[in-house]
Order: C-alpha cells, then sequence, then structure tokens
C-alpha cells in the first residue's frame, strides 16, 4: 500500500465531471463557496469527535480556514485544520458518489446552467466543482489522530482516472490546491481564469458566499508596492468574512442579502427562501432558531428517510446535521439551524428521541413554521402558492401526525374546485365555506386520478345543476388524508361517491316525491339488472344525483372507495373486497330503452356497469368482452337501419 496507485472513477463521478468541465463556466464562483462549506464541516466533524476524543485537537484547538493564491503557479489552495481524511475516506469521498440518489441528481439536469449548478451542493458532489475552474486538482490530507507518515496526496486531472499515494504531512486535515485552466482559443475553453488570482476578487467571492461561515477564513495580506506597481503578499494574515455564526448575532445587524447568503450555505439551494424566522427563545428552555423555507422542492422529498434539513449545534458547536427530532417529518422541507444552550454536548440520537427539551425544541419550531407558512396564506398568497405546488402533498400528511395542529393544518390546505376551470389547487376550507349554499350543511369533495377524470366525473352532475361547489381531490396522498380530516367548522366533509347521498336542505319536497315515485316505478329493471350483473354488484338502485349519464358506481358507507382500490393496487397492495353500488339514471334513454330489452339484456346491463367503471377512471377485468359487446350492439343497431 505505500506504492502510488491510479484507480477510475465511479461512472457517475465521470458524467459529473463532464459537466463541470463543460457546462458551468457561467457559474464558476460557486466552486469555492463549496470547497469553503465542505472545509467548514470538516472543522465541525472534528469538533464532535473531540467532545469524546480530545487528543484528536493535537494541541491545536483553533479551527480555520486559509485561502491562498499563486500568481506565478497559477494555482488556488484552500485549506483546514479539521477532520481530514484517511487513505480509505479519500478512495470514497473523492472516487466516488457515495450519497444515495446518484441517479436523480442526473435525471435531474436539464442543460440549463443556472438550474444544473444550483443541484451540486444539493447532492452532496461540491467538490467536484473544482473541475469547473481547475484542469488538474491535487488533494492534501491527514485524518485527525493518525501520525504524520499516513498522509495521503490524490490528483487528477478530470479525465477519468486519480492517483493516490503515502505522503507525509504533519498538519492535520486537508489542502485542495486548483490549478487553474488557461484559455484553449479553440472555442472549448474561451476564457481564461486569470482574474482569479487575484486577492480582492477571491475576498469578494467569499464575503458574497460565505461571510456566514462561522470559521475565520484566513487570508495573507496584502499592500500597494509602488515601486512594481503591483500588490506585494504580506506574512500576516486577516480574516476575510465575519466569523462568527450568523444565528448568534441580533437580527438588527443581519441584512437580508446575508440571511439569503446563509441559506443557500445551510440548504445547498442556490434559489432564495419564501420566508425565514430568526428567533431566541429563553424559558425552560433555551435556544436560537434559524429556519427558512425553500421555494423548491428537493429531489428526495417524498423520501421519508431522507432528512438533511435542521442543523443541530449545542452552545455554537455542531452535533449533527440530520437532527430529525427537531422537527416533525411533515415539515422536512425545512432547512435551518437550532442552537440549544442546555443540551449536553454528547447527545445522541437516542437521548435526542427521549429528551423533553428537545421535544419543547421541536414544538416549538414547528409553531415557528406553522406561523409562517399562514402570514403566507394570508399576506402573500403568490409566495403561498408556490410554496403550496412544492409541497402541499407533504403538508397534508401532518392531518395524520400532528393531532395538536390539525386545526391550524386544515386552515392551511387548498384544493382543485369546480369554481374554477383549473387544476391548480387555491381553494382553501374557509374559502368554501364562505361559498356554501343557503341550507347546504356539507363539504362535498370527490377524489379522483387527475384533475380530468375528477372535473367530468358522473357524480358530480347534481352539484353542477344545482351550482354546489364540489372539492377535486386528486394528489395520492388525499385518500389518506380524509380518513382524518372528517370535518371543519363544524361541517363534515362528505364524498360525492358515496352511497345514501343526501342533499338536504338543497332538494325540496317535489324532489323528493318524484324521486321516490320513479324509484317505485323502476323496482322490476332494478331486479333484472342485478340479476343479471349477480355478485358484480351489493346493490342497484335510482339515483337522484345523475343528470346526464345513465348510470354511476358509488361505495356503501364503511367500504373503501374506487380510488382507494386502484390506489392500493397501484401500490402493490392487497385492496379489501369491493362490491360497488349501482346508480342508474331511469330517465336516460340508454336506460329507458333497456326497459324493452329482452334478448340482450344481461349485456346491455354489463356495459352499464363497464361504463360506470370506466367514468370514475377504473380499470375492466374484462376488456375483450367488452369490446364484443360493444360491436354487437353497433352491429344490431346497423342491421335494423
Amino acid at each position: 500500500m505505500d506504492m502510488k496507485e491510479t484507480l477510475g472513477f465511479q461512472t457517475e463521478v465521470k458524467q459529473l465531471l463532464q459537466l463541470m468541465i463543460h457546462s458551468l463556466y457561467s457559474n464558476r464562483e460557486i466552486f469555492l463557496r463549496e470547497l469553503v462549506s465542505n472545509a467548514s464541516d470538516a472543522c465541525d466533524k472534528l469538533r464532535f469527535e473531540a467532545i469524546d476524543a480530545p487528543e484528536l485537537y493535537e494541541g491545536d484547538a483553533e479551527l480555520s480556514i486559509r485561502l491562498g493564491f499563486d500568481r506565478d503557479a497559477r494555482t488556488i489552495s484552500i485549506s483546514d485544520n479539521g477532520i481530514g481524511m484517511s487513505r480509505q475516506e479519500v478512495i470514497e469521498h473523492l472516487g466516488t458518489i457515495a450519497r444515495s440518489g446518484t441517479r436523480e441528481f442526473f435525471g435531474k439536469l436539464s442543460g440549463d446552467q443556472a438550474k444544473d449548478a444550483q443541484l451540486i451542493g444539493q447532492f452532496g458532489v461540491g467538490f467536484y466543482s473544482s473541475f469547473i475552474v481547475a484542469d488538474r486538482v491535487t488533494v492534501l490530507t491527514r485524518r485527525a489522530g493518525l501520525p504524520a507518515d499516513e498522509g495521503v496526496r490524490w490528483e487528477s486531472d478530470g479525465s477519468g482516472e486519480f492517483t493516490i499515494e503515502p505522503c507525509e504531512r504533519a498538519q492535520r486535515g486537508t489542502e485542495i490546491v486548483l490549478h487553474l485552466r488557461e484559455a484553449s482559443g479553440d472555442g472549448e475553453q474561451p476564457e481564461s481564469f486569470d482574474d482569479l488570482l487575484d486577492g480582492w476578487k477571491l475576498k469578494s467571492i467569499v464575503r458574497r458566499y460565505s461571510d456566514h461561515v462561522s470559521l475565520p477564513i484566513l487570508m495573507r495580506k496584502e499592500e500597494w508596492d509602488k515601486d512594481k506597481g503591483a500588490y506585494r503578499t504580506l506574512d500576516e494574515s486577516e480574516t476575510v468574512n465575519q466569523a462568527s455564526a450568523l444565528w448568534t448575532r441580533p437580527k438588527s445587524e443581519i441584512s437580508d442579502e446575508q440571511y439569503l447568503s446563509f441559506f443557500k450555505h445551510v440548504a445547498h439551494d442556490d434559489g432564495e427562501p419564501l420566508a425565514w424566522t430568526h428567533n431566541r427563545v429563553e424559558g425552560r428552555t433555551e435556544y436560537t432558531q434559524l429556519l427558512f423555507l425553500p421555494s423548491k422542492a428537493p429531489f428526495d422529498l417524498y423520501d421519508r428517510q431522507q432528512r438533511h434539513g435542521i442543523k443541530l449545534y449545542v452552545r455554537r458547536v455542531f452535533i449533527m446535521d440530520d437532527a430529525e427530532q427537531l422537527m416533525p417529518a411533515y415539515l422536512r422541507f425545512v432547512r435551518g439551524v437550532v442552537d440549544s444552550s442546555d443540551l449536553p454536548l454528547n447527545v445522541s440520537r437516542e437521548i435526542l428521541q427521549e429528551s423533553r427539551d428537545v421535544k419543547a425544541i421541536r414544538e416549538g419550531c414547528t409553531r415557528r413554521v406553522l406561523g409562517m407558512l399562514e402570514d403566507l396564506a394570508e399576506n402573500q398568497t403568490e409566495k403561498y402558492a408556490t410554496f403550496w405546488k412544492a409541497f402541499g402533498q407533504v403538508l397534508k400528511e401532518g392531518l395524520g401526525e400532528d393531532f395538536g395542529n390539525r386545526e391550524r393544518l386544515a386552515k392551511l390546505l387548498r384544493f382543485a374546485s369546480t369554481v374554477s376551470d383549473s387544476a391548480e389547487q387555491t381553494v382553501s376550507l374557509a374559502d368554501y365555506v364562505s361559498r356554501m349554499k343557503e341550507g347546504q350543511d356539507s363539504i362535498y369533495y370527490v377524489t379522483a386520478e387527475n384533475w380530468a377524470t375528477g372535473r367530468n366525473s358522473p357524480h358530480l352532475e347534481v352539484f353542477l345543476k344545482k351550482g354546489v361547489e364540489v372539492l377535486l381531490l386528486t394528489d395520492r396522498v388525499d385518500e389518506w388524508m380524509l380518513s382524518f380530516l372528517q370535518d371543519y367548522e363544524g361541517k363534515s366533509l362528505v364524498s360525492v361517491a358515496r352511497g345514501g347521498l343526501d342533499l338536504g336542505k338543497l332538494e325540496d319536497e317535489e324532489e323528493k316525491a318524484q324521486a321516490q315515485k320513479v324509484a317505485d316505478e323502476s323496482k322490476d329493471l332494478i331486479e333484472r339488472i342485478k340479476t343479471a350483473l349477480g355478485e358484480r354488484v351489493k346493490e342497484v338502485r335510482v339515483t337522484t344525483r345523475l343528470t346526464g349519464s345513465p348510470a354511476c358506481l358509488v361505495s356503501d358507507e364503511g367500504d373503501i372507495s374506487g380510488h382507494l382500490e386502484r390506489l392500493l393496487r397501484q401500490a402493490g397492495q392487497k385492496a379489501p373486497e369491493r362490491q360497488p353500488i349501482l346508480e342508474i339514471n331511469p330517465g336516460h334513454p340508454l336506460v329507458v330503452r333497456m326497459k324493452s330489452e329482452e334478448e340482450r339484456f344481461a349485456d346491455w346491463s354489463h356495459l352499464l356497469f363497464d361504463q360506470a367503471v370506466l367514468a370514475e377512471g377504473g380499470q375492466l377485468e374484462d376488456p375483450p368482452a367488452f369490446v364484443r359487446r360493444v360491436n354487437e350492439m353497433l352491429l344490431a343497431l346497423a342491421q335494423r337501419e
């Protein structure tokens, strides 16, 4: 293992390097942001490990990041005295993309340079942004606690391979040396990166993107040499960033630009947050929270096991970057920092699960986030619409997970409805209640696979006729959510596809009497259809909910809906046996025609049932039989003519 080795990159890394080298020149400054962020993380990790093993500091507990450049050699160097890497860690971290979701990363790439650049830090591949500006990268590192002769030198030109060899390194931590590209003159690399070999330029990038980093970022001072007409580098160093944790500073001293910069650092997101909250909470539990609402969903939003939202600090010492106990799962999109004054420095995930202080922090953070959402919903509707489009389905999970905040969450829900000819989910339950008809005592909804299926559902016909609004629920989570959201402000939520539809005061006595009369007159027809369909239906009956369709299917009270049955089967789960109820519209010409049919009555009955299945977005059990019946009937009609 003492020899120099040449190894190949993981296939995904090769793809990534091609992206860096050929596509992202217009976003070149992100390389410094990402490398400084990685250096800061390395120092945070050393602090955390040194809680139980202070000898890892090796007599040097002053952590910092150093940035330098050499005009003659055309190099930029970024170094830290953090945790460093062993040989195996170098291979694992710099030769592969260890994080899951690699395929999703490349699936997200759009060819748009600005959008692609936003993904780099989010997917934990920030180191490779070095190759945006460098045609060769050298890494010198030694893990804290290992002897000096176990240092590691890694080098690559980004062509698909890298070399790794042992080296003597007295200093723990990592130094990255970037050998800058030169303009090729052939259009492949149109510009030079010589402007980065300038102290003022590097400082301006640091202050723009990394001013919030709590560690000092040091650079050698420069002074103007009048005789040479150029800057001269001095031996003395200066700190070029604020070097204090942003969340510990008074809000009055922090500009919006600094908050936005910190969001990009903590969320690995080049977009702007929709809102943020920064507070120091005092009382039995003391902590500081700085929480952000992103405007875009991460690629793994629907993976409930992936939690990258909240960084936990204890008295400004970094503890962990995925403290899922500090925020409920339905708010996993929130990004930010919590700094506790009460938790022990050696806190573990097990302690977090059992701590009363953590429970208080979790409840406090949840209240703050819901408060931000309520403010957006009430005062900044466009921003809330952006939030809902990105995170609405996840927020709905809270109805079943957070009983204490169920009423607040219900007010934040948004739906599509029949009052708008659009699939946009903009209608709140409060909006719906404010538009309810006189005498209406329920909130009506229909669940469907998509907006078009829901909007054209035959179950809506009587509601459209009477001008009664119906919510169109098309998200996969909706059926689950409805098992927890059964009423709002005393108004029951009622599915228009449930059996026994009672319109209450919306239906006058004359209509009820007429409906009963039609039902009595149709008893013979109903019995014939029920006999023809047999076990395919639980019941056949006359309905008042249809005005333009011949029939529809409904579920009996206590049975699952047809939509939920389909969702379960699509997910590979066994759905409970469901026998639907067939409701017929005796005034429809097709049903009227059936009354006089003798020879093919069974075929007519099955066609009526199959049409109802298709109308609610279902799949036929026997499509060939359906096609055969339709063809035979069409031929019979043609022969009559």
